[in-house]
């Protein structure tokens, strides 16, 4: 259940899904240093029932804030469907602007005006802004060696195999013009992890939306355990891959109609 009223903000109204599972301790910072930097933007916790208390934290900001909304679900079901969850929550509203934001201080708020600017009046910005590593001016901070290994061999094959110009599609830092979420069929999403944000990356550039990265510093979270293991890496090589190979398959099948003509 959702906590807080119905937002009815105007055009420039931005929504900030954060989602949790044993974030106790990062939460509270966070959000004290989201609402520094974007004043007039409001927050969706979602929390994926942490057995630490996480929600609880959520309801008393919630309560102290208006702009803090709280979505609480029963059960650990995975990043992308916490994120599904948050989107149509918030499309449920009026909110122009949908914030994929991490709540352990990895994505720093004070780059989201940066990164909202991009969107620009309807028609002539972005479609999505993605907080991007792997671009001029973007970098990591206090990653052991072994996690920007596999973040920078994710990005590169799935740039190769989806044949996309995007250098950082895993980044889970991003914007979302509100069309962009009405068009891409959440329902059908079922990745998660690394995967979920190439999938709606990749679905997003093949709807003909303008997608741009701009250069962010992600930080290692200081509180708390990455949520990556074996299985999301297992899950994003296998989706990728199949993904790829449709794609290659459907343009051999249009070279192929090509020559008949």
């Amino acid at each position: 259940m959702a906590n807080g009223q119905a937002h009815e903000g105007g055009a420039d109204s931005a929504l900030v899904v954060i989602p949790t599972y044993n974030e106790r301790d990062n939460l509270e910072p966070i959000v004290r240093r989201l609402f520094a930097a974007l004043p007039t933007a409001h927050a969706l916790v979602v929390d994926d029932g942490s057995p630490d208390g996480t929600g609880k934290v959520a309801d008393e900001l919630a309560a102290a804030d208006e702009r803090v909304h709280v979505l609480h679900r029963t059960e650990k079901a995975g990043l992308g469907a916490a994120y599904v969850a948050g989107f149509e929550w918030a499309l449920d509203r009026d909110y122009r602007a949908i914030i994929e934001m991490d709540a352990d201080g990895s994505h720093s708020p004070e780059d989201l005006p940066r990164l909202i600017g991009m969107l620009g009046p309807e028609g002539t910005g972005a479609d999505v802004v993605l907080g991007s590593r792997y671009v001029p001016g973007g970098r990591t901070v206090n990653w052991p060696w072994y996690r920007a290994l596999l973040s920078r061999g994710a990005n590169v094959y799935s740039k190769l195999a989806l044949g996309v110009s995007i250098n950082d599609i895993t980044s889970g830092y991003r914007v979302y013009r509100r069309e962009v979420l009405q068009t891409l069929r959440l329902h059908n999403v079922a990745s998660q992890g690394y995967c979920f944000q190439v999938d709606l990356a990749w679905r997003a550039v093949d709807a003909g939306f303008v997608v741009v990265e701009v250069p962010i510093t992600f930080v290692e979270r200081e509180i708390g355990s990455s949520k990556m293991d074996a299985e999301v890496v297992r899950e994003a090589l296998i989706r990728v891959t199949r993904w790829g190979l449709r794609r290659r398959t459907h343009q051999a099948i249009d070279v192929l109609r090509s020559l008949k003509r």
